[in-house]
């Protein structure tokens, strides 16, 4: 058990049978009646981002969530496969806990793995990866003041969006929380 005056980001709450991610609070104290603490929680396994307040100094049940650090090693057709790297166990999870983190995965990618009670919740990719461009269109400079950008396929079969001087073939950064381009690799 904690208050709600001991809230960090990244904190697991247990909120009526579920697990929240603490993904940002703040703490309010109005001229006026009591303070409170006003958070925004990330339910862990399905995603969904909701708005709580709670009276400040308020008793909070924290849940106890093991990162563990793993390397995804293949996707089986319906799984997909990681080992721990302390012990060498290997884990199957199926592509809806995997979720969107799949289209940034290439073999032997090191990730983190949160687990509850031996129950895996999430997996945590590294905030950018370097992946290959599979196919682009050539990009063709037009009468524009700014930038332009193109679709490309990546290696992994995701479709983002890169600048016009990039071509096929050519190895990028990549932003894993929101598939931006970030750079040459």
């Amino acid at each position: 058990m904690a208050t709600t005056n001991d809230l960090k980001n990244g904190m697991v709450l247990n909120l009526d049978g579920q697990l929240w991610s603490v993904v940002n609070f703040q703490h309010v104290k109005p001229g006026k009646g009591g303070a409170f603490v006003r958070t925004t929680l990330k339910h862990v396994v399905s995603g969904k981002v909701v708005d709580r307040t709670f009276n400040a100094g308020t008793k909070v049940d924290t849940a106890t969530v093991d990162r563990r650090d793993m390397t995804y090693l293949y996707n089986d057709g319906s799984h997909y496969v990681f080992m721990d790297t302390e012990t060498y166990d290997q884990l199957e999870l199926s592509a809806d806990l995997v979720g969107d983190a799949a289209n940034f995965l290439l073999e032997n990618t090191e990730v983190q793995v949160g687990m509850h009670e031996g129950t895996p919740l999430y997996v945590e990719l590294p905030t950018s990866v370097e992946l290959t461009i599979e196919h682009t269109d050539p990009g063709l400079q037009g009468d524009r003041s700014t930038g332009g950008t193109k679709p490309a396929r990546l290696e992994t079969g995701a479709e983002i969006q890169v600048p016009l001087f990039l071509s096929s073939g050519e190895k990028i950064k990549v932003d894993t929380r929101d598939g931006r381009y970030l750079g040459r690799a």
